[in-house]
């Protein structure tokens, strides 16, 4: 009965869903809209704001030039009468203003082509106006009397009045524009009132249509996280649990390797001994088969004479050299199983110079393989413990110094970069390379990888790997034959709490 209701439900919950979306996408696209035509209206009322301005300043310029032929006008006449320099003085100042008056009309008048015809009305008459008024004063400098006569007679009057109607004429011009340009500048203030009234029904209507939907799935969401809480404190619990438990293995298994490693020693340090007696015996026996021989050849068997000599130290080398890996390989699996047990100590770690210091134990072989080291600076900051981190990497490093490319000079980069809340060092070098099919396996134990050409027990790679999950990181191999590999160890910026 429960699988045959959950069906129905589940795809009107799904329909529901859907239809909240499109809804809420609707109104968030009106909302979008009405804020972009709110924004455009906006630039249009700056534009008609900009236009208003500009026709005030064309008014303010025009009557600044009616103003400058008036003053023209009053400075020469003021002069005819009295004679004074500062009438003068005064008309002088005047004509040097005007021409830049007139240019920035017609700068600012630019786009209208009424304005441009009377203000190239005013250039011609004002230039005539000047003359005028120039040869009145250099006459009334000379002859005042014949200036004076020469005044009530000239048409300065009339260039003056055609100056005053043609000033009038553009600043009537200027506010039949201000008229149009205010009515237009009302009126998209009014377009932007009527679409950010819009705008703001649009989004209450959003808004309550969201608190609905929100308040209809709020117990949804409550109840979801409820039950996602207790999953995850069973969960943490499981995980506790089982990190207890394999806490106990490790443990176990460290105990075992140590208690076989000493069960093995016993019996190979008996084999030692006795290879060693076997060895001491085996001179005199080689010494009596020479001197027999020398005295009395014919009792010598010539098969007893070869082993005597050749293969009985030939099988007690052999079992010297394999009880000696033996020695070896029993040793690295103490040591492994003492680091297991060893306390992780974290601290602060200057990568570049521990990595320097690990490259100055190794100098001396680097430059018998003519082999150089770089350390790519800065590196980030890394908390972790610094025993191991140094054992990773220098096994790392000298394993790159080890496997080079015969024929081809030696070039390990070592380099970091933070990710995250992890650290990736990286330690790339151009040397002989790994086949891709090892790139798991030269990290188990006793497994090597390639021509067996360099002292080793298999164990080294292990033991980064150990250590680089102990301290919570990992460690994987980039490469290709003959193309060099590359190593990173990614290891948390901060310890993890799981770390012992």
């Amino acid at each position: 009965m429960r699988q045959r209701w959950t069906i129905p439900l589940l795809r009107t919950e799904r329909q529901f869903s859907r239809f909240v979306l499109v809804c809420v996408s609707v109104g968030f696209l009106a909302l979008i809209g009405s804020a972009v035509a709110a924004g455009w209206t906006v630039l249009r009322a700056q534009d008609h704001a900009r236009w208003v301005e500009h026709t005030y300043e064309v008014e303010q310029r025009v009557s600044s030039l009616r103003v400058l032929v008036e003053r023209l006008e009053v400075s020469r006449r003021g002069y005819l009468l009295s004679h004074q320099p500062i009438s003068k003085r005064t008309f002088l100042e005047t004509v040097a203003e005007e021409p830049e008056l007139i240019a920035e009309i017609r700068r600012l008048t630019a786009d209208n082509p009424v304005q441009q015809t009377n203000i190239g009305l005013v250039e011609r008459l004002v230039t005539r106006q000047f003359r005028l008024q120039s040869a009145s004063m250099v006459l009334a400098d000379r002859d005042p009397a014949a200036a004076i006569a020469a005044f009530t007679h000239d048409t300065s009057l009339g260039l003056t009045r055609d100056l005053r109607l043609t000033t009038n004429a553009m600043r009537m011009e200027e506010n039949r524009l201000l008229v149009l340009r205010i009515a237009a500048q009302r009126q998209t203030v009014r377009n932007l009132f009527a679409i950010l009234t819009g705008f703001g029904v649009l989004a209450i209507a959003v808004a309550a249509f969201s608190i609905v939907v929100l308040r209809r799935y709020t117990g949804s969401l409550v109840q979801a996280r409820n039950a996602e809480r207790t999953l995850a404190a069973e969960l943490e619990d499981r995980v506790r649990a089982r990190t207890y438990e394999l806490s106990r293995a490790n443990d176990e298994i460290q105990r075992f390797a140590y208690i076989v490693s000493h069960d093995l020693r016993s019996p190979l340090v008996n084999v030692m001994g006795f290879t060693g007696e076997l060895e001491a015996a085996a001179r005199p026996l080689a010494a009596l088969v020479d001197r027999v021989e020398a005295e009395a050849p014919h009792l010598i068997d010539p098969e007893a004479a070869i082993a005597a000599r050749e293969d009985l130290p030939e099988s007690i080398g052999f079992i010297r050299t394999s009880t000696q890996k033996m020695d070896r390989l029993i040793n690295a699996i103490l040591r492994l199983s003492r680091e297991g047990r060893r306390v992780i100590s974290p601290e602060p770690i200057d990568l570049a110079v521990l990595i320097e210091t690990i490259v100055a134990t190794l100098q001396h072989r680097l430059d018998e393989l003519g082999a150089t080291v770089e350390i790519a600076r800065p590196m980030p900051e890394l908390v972790a413990d610094r025993l191991a981190v140094e054992q990773m990497l220098s096994n790392v490093i000298e394993n790159a110094s080890k496997y080079l490319q015969p024929g081809r000079p030696g070039r390990i980069v070592v380099s970091a970069r933070a990710n995250r809340d992890r650290v990736a060092i990286d330690v790339a070098d151009n040397g002989r390379g790994i086949d891709p099919r090892d790139h798991d396996r030269i990290f188990d134990l006793f497994r090597r990888s390639g021509q067996q050409d360099q002292p080793g027990e298999g164990i080294g790679l292990a033991h980064v790997r150990a250590l680089a999950y102990r301290l919570g990181g990992l460690i994987d191999c980039r490469s290709a034959l003959g193309e060099g590999a590359t190593f990173t160890l990614a290891l948390p910026a901060q310890p993890v709490a799981s770390q012992g």
